[in-house]
Order: C-alpha cells, then sequence, then structure tokens
C-alpha cells in the first residue's frame, strides 16, 4: 500500500490561527487532504495587527524540510511568509534537493492583511532570484506584483496582464495576480501560463473578516493538486472554495478587528 499523498505549508505561525501555517493547516484539512509544516517564522499576530515577528535560523528550516521529505509523501508544496533572505535560502535550497518533480505554489506574502510587514526589507530581491524560479505557480496580490516587479501598481485588466508576463519572465511556470484588492464588484484574478491568459472571477462579500485570504487561496491550490487536479481547475476550485468560505465568514465573530474567513463551513456547527 502506498502512503498517503500530502501537501507542505512552508510558512510562518499566526498566533491568532486566522493566516500562515494555521490557516493552510484548516484548508489542508477542509479539502480532505493531510497537512505537514516547516515553521518558517513565529508572531505574536491577533485580528488587530502583528506585534512582534521572530524568524527561523535557517539550519533549523533545513531539518524541518529534511525530515519532511526524507519520511512523508509530499505530493504539493505551498510556500508563505518567509521573512528574511536567510529563510528564503534555507527554503529554495531544500526545494532543489527535494522537491525537483513536486509542483511548487509560491505566495510571495510580504505584507500582513493587517499592514504589518512580514518580510524584511530588501529580501524581495533573494525571493525573485532564489525562489520564484522553482515555483510551478506563483500568486502575488496587485501590491505583491508591483512590488517584485518595481513597477506601479497595475489599474486596468491590461496593466495586470503585462505584469502577469514580466512576472512570467522571472523563471516561475505560472502566474496567479490576485484581484481581491483591486477595485470593482468582482475580485478577478488573472492566470497565465506563457501561453493563454485566464481569468477567474467572484462577487465581493461585505465582510471585514478576510485575515488569511492569499494563505487559504493558495493552500487550496496546493490541496487540489494533492487529489490530483490540473493546475487550472485546481485554482478554479480553489477560488470557489475562498468564496464560500467568505460567504459564512460573517458567521464567526473572532477578534475585534480582521477576522479569519470560516476554513470549516461545511462541517461548522453553533457553540
Amino acid at each position: 500500500m502506498s502512503q498517503t499523498r500530502a501537501a507542505l505549508s512552508i510558512a510562518g505561525s499566526d498566533s491568532s490561527a486566522g493566516a500562515g501555517l494555521q490557516a493552510d493547516l484548516k484548508t489542508f484539512s477542509a479539502l480532505g487532504v493531510y497537512g505537514a509544516t516547516v515553521i518558517t517564522a513565529v508572531t505574536a499576530q491577533n485580528t488587530i495587527g502583528v506585534t512582534a515577528v521572530h524568524v527561523i535560523p535557517g539550519e533549523i528550516i533545513t531539518a524541518q524540510l529534511d525530515a519532511v521529505f526524507a519520511d512523508l509523501s509530499i505530493a504539493a508544496i505551498k510556500t508563505g511568509m518567509l521573512g528574511n533572505e536567510e529563510a528564503i535560502a534555507a527554503t529554495a535550497s531544500g526545494l532543489e534537493r527535494w522537491a525537483r518533480n513536486i509542483p511548487v505554489v509560491v505566495d510571495p506574502v510580504m505584507v500582513s492583511t493587517t499592514g504589518s510587514r512580514l518580510l524584511e526589507a530588501g529580501a524581495e530581491k533573494a525571493l525573485v532570484e532564489s525562489l520564484i524560479p522553482l515555483a510551478s505557480l506563483i500568486t502575488p496580490n496587485l501590491q505583491e506584483a508591483a512590488a517584485l516587479l518595481d513597477l506601479p501598481l497595475a489599474r486596468s485588466v491590461d496593466e495586470v496582464k503585462d505584469q502577469a508576463q514580466r512576472l512570467l519572465a522571472l523563471g516561475p511556470s505560472s502566474v496567479l495576480i490576485k484581484g481581491g484588492h483591486g477595485q470593482g464588484p468582482d475580485a478577478t484574478d488573472i492566470f497565465f501560463d506563457g501561453a493563454t491568459f485566464h481569468s477567474y472571477s467572484a462577487p465581493r462579500i461585505a465582510t471585514a473578516n478576510i485575515h488569511g485570504t492569499g494563505c487559504t487561496l493558495a493552500s487550496a491550490i496546493a490541496a487540489f493538486l494533492v487529489r490530483g487536479l490540473p493546475l487550472e481547475r485546481a485554482i478554479a476550485e480553489a477560488k470557489t472554495y475562498l468564496h464560500e468560505a467568505l460567504e459564512h465568514a460573517n458567521e464567526l465573530d473572532i477578534g475585534r478587528g480582521s477576522g479569519p474567513v470560516s476554513h470549516f463551513y461545511r462541517h461548522r456547527r453553533e457553540v
């Protein structure tokens, strides 16, 4: 009997459990996939903001990667908050050793939902040079796409498509620029794989509970890849899952700021 296929989250910990590793594990579990983790940073965080960040030393990140890959059957990988150049280098090196034939979804986390910086200034260069070329898919939001390219924020669909082409030139196999922070009645994400563009749209949901939406989408894509879906269908299914989790987000009352989405909306019972 073959081992159970698992998803791996390489990301930071969120003590309020709305984003980061905790959101990834919730997403994996909600979608029926076993999840493993490599912790890259510990944050003191709640729905209002981030008050402290401790990035895990590179050798500990390396040891976690080696332990997971030496024993578990990892079928898809999602990276999130990495924190600094040392953590990026350790992650990239580990993926080069262990993950040559495993899909890697890179969520280039730079700033939290509440506006706190989660990637040290100047580390974008390491992200672009070391990690993004290893990605099967990168999932920046509009602000992250502009920061990676050192360009102004895209204001139109044509500008988003132009930035997607520029990001693809950095080396990933495909790009998904998320439109959740854009304007208009729909949140539209633009996908580009070098051959075709595809858009994924869903109506915006009136909720303040948007903490961890980027983490949730990227980890949902990874989960559907573990389940054997091709990439474009995995993105479509992940978009639907996130939209429904946002639709049910107001059923939760967590904290006094930007709360989490309802990851387990399909199973939740009032308590």
